[in-house]
């Protein structure tokens, strides 16, 4: 399922970028996905909402065995 997650996060990297930011995967456990924002998006004010209505809407759509996205 990490393989998986992993290019879906390919896909919503260049948005991220294109702000300054980025996004790394640390693990994928019973469905959590747990991710860390950098650059830009690692303090930024938004980034709850960007994982919350971006990564994990996403990363559900594309990968039903997801449950959530977390920051860690």
């Amino acid at each position: 399922m990490k393989e998986k997650v992993e290019a879906a996060l390919k896909k919503i990297r260049p948005m991220l970028q294109r702000d300054g930011g980025n996004v790394e995967l640390i693990e994928v456990e019973d469905g959590i996905v747990k991710v860390r924002l950098q650059g830009a998006c690692a303090g930024c004010p938004m980034s709850q909402m960007t994982i919350k209505n971006g990564i994990e809407r996403l990363l559900k759509q594309e990968i039903p065995e997801v449950k959530s996205v977390v920051s860690v």
